[in-house]
């Protein structure tokens, strides 16, 4: 769908709400946490390493954005009973959910399919897909308290049309994409929830790197250049788009 690159978020465009972003020790993650914090979100940062999400955190406090909390997770090594136990937690601690970013993932290898190990093959699955999958499930009664949610899932090109070497991220991406519609058909009837999946595009950050690592990252827009697509899907002037694929900068 045409991205929304123009966006002009309100000041208070996510005022009271509660939103959750996975992977927002940095990258994209950082700069969605950031910016909606700075639109009024109490944002729970989760991610793996907590020294990135403590700074992150200061960040945030330093900006005078809500105070955010912190919640480490690994999906690679997370289990159901983690999944359950955090949506408990965060039921305690604020009730309801307002939105999720579900931005953490593992690229693997870019190689040919006939040499891809059958080990990182799976540990790209379980963090890319599985993970969020059944964390997504865990929160679900979270998300339905909400007046007007969202969840966001993560996309990519090559979740959109397959490409040589690519591996197990681009089928991660296709099943995104596959689970995408498939909750966003089950939660229509809500009128409450929506789900969508965004591909950011070409950005500048350390994935991106990994990728094409003779590409100059000076010719790439930031993660913070893109937010305005991102700020749009999670407040409240996207209710209503449900089950669409979007795009965060233009083709």
């Amino acid at each position: 769908m045409t991205c929304k690159i123009d966006y002009v978020a309100p000041a208070d465009l996510l005022s009271d709400r509660i939103v959750l972003v996975t992977g927002a020790g940095d990258g994209i993650g950082r700069a969605a946490a950031l910016a909606f914090a700075r639109h009024g979100a109490t944002v729970i940062l989760l991610g793996r390493t907590i020294t990135k999400l403590e700074k992150v955190y200061d960040e945030i406090e330093a900006a005078g954005g809500p105070q955010p909390a912190i919640f480490p997770l690994n999906f690679e090594g997370a289990t159901h009973k983690d999944y359950h136990d955090m949506a408990e937690t965060l039921d305690r601690e604020f009730g309801r959910l307002d939105g999720v970013l579900h931005n953490a993932g593992l690229l693997g290898r870019i190689t040919p399919f006939e040499q891809y190990n059958p080990e990182l093959w799976d540990q790209v699955m379980q963090v890319n897909i599985n993970g969020p999958i059944w964390m997504t499930q865990a929160l679900l009664p979270l998300l339905q308290a909400s007046p007007d949610a969202s969840i966001v899932f993560t996309s990519s090109s090559v979740g959109r049309k397959g490409r040589a070497f690519w591996g197990a991220y681009a089928v991660s991406k296709f099943a995104t994409e596959g689970f995408m519609e498939v909750l966003a058909d089950e939660v229509e009837h809500l009128g409450t929830l929506r789900v969508n999946s965004l591909n950011p595009g070409a950005t500048r950050t350390a994935m991106r790197v990994n990728a094409y690592p003779g590409e100059d990252p000076n010719t790439l827009r930031t993660s913070e250049e893109i937010m305005p697509t991102y700020l749009w899907l999670m407040g409240p002037d996207s209710r209503g788009r449900n089950g669409e694929r979007f795009d965060a900068q233009p083709k």
